[in-house]
């Protein structure tokens, strides 16, 4: 059986080069503690509404390549690991998914890295996946999150579409559909390189390791 497809998307600026990428196993393994802290770290749990603490193999889990509604990303700013992202929930036929997104190191939270790596991740999947509307669900106390989406260009969506993604009836939902995603960021997607990893060539466009 083939496997399938990894996605990389990157954006080279005047603050260095930006990459989010499907990860093979190596990367994974390479990136999981740190994945593990950040997601273990009291106020990063607080904004994602965790109630348990996550171990390796929760981790691992996340990257796993058989989850068909699902794809996971790696985010690096110049080599340096930041954070991951997914696209959940992804439904061919409606051509919708759920985005998430998490910049792990609370001394870089609030610099913009969490809106251009969104950016390049929403590109991606409109223009290569060609998914039609994408879903965000917040709770309220995730004012970070709140200002990062409707930067972007995301509005309150309370539609039953929207709303079957919550876990808390408090939690705000939003959506962006990629005709508004087109008409406000058209000339920032044309600087982006968004492109497959061959299966044969899985280091390609990875970072170097930390020091």
């Amino acid at each position: 059986m083939s496997q399938p497809e990894r996605w990389s998307v990157s954006w080279q600026g005047g603050d260095g080069r930006l990459v989010a990428r499907e990860p093979a196993g190596p990367e994974v393994e390479a990136a999981a503690s740190d994945l593990l802290a950040w997601y273990n770290e009291e106020h990063n749990r607080a904004m994602m509404a965790s109630q348990e603490r996550m171990n390796l193999g929760d981790v691992r889990e996340q990257f796993d390549g058989a989850q068909e509604d699902r794809r996971s990303f790696l985010l690096y700013a110049d080599g340096h690991l930041l954070g991951d992202a997914d696209l959940r929930h992804i439904d061919a036929a409606t051509r919708t998914a759920e985005f998430a997104i998490m910049i792990g190191e609370r001394k870089v939270q609030g610099r913009g890295y969490g809106t251009r790596f969104a950016l390049m991740l929403h590109a991606l999947a409109f223009e290569a996946l060609g998914l039609e509307r994408i879903y965000v669900t917040i709770i309220p106390a995730n004012r970070g999150s709140l200002r990062l989406f409707e930067k972007l260009g995301y509005r309150a969506d309370d539609s039953p579409a929207a709303r079957s993604y919550v876990d808390e009836q408090d939690d705000v939902t939003m959506s962006f559909g990629r005709d508004e995603f087109r008409k406000l960021h058209g000339e920032t997607v044309r600087q982006l390189a968004i492109g497959c990893i061959p299966a044969d060539d899985p280091a390609r466009d990875a970072p170097a390791a930390k020091p």
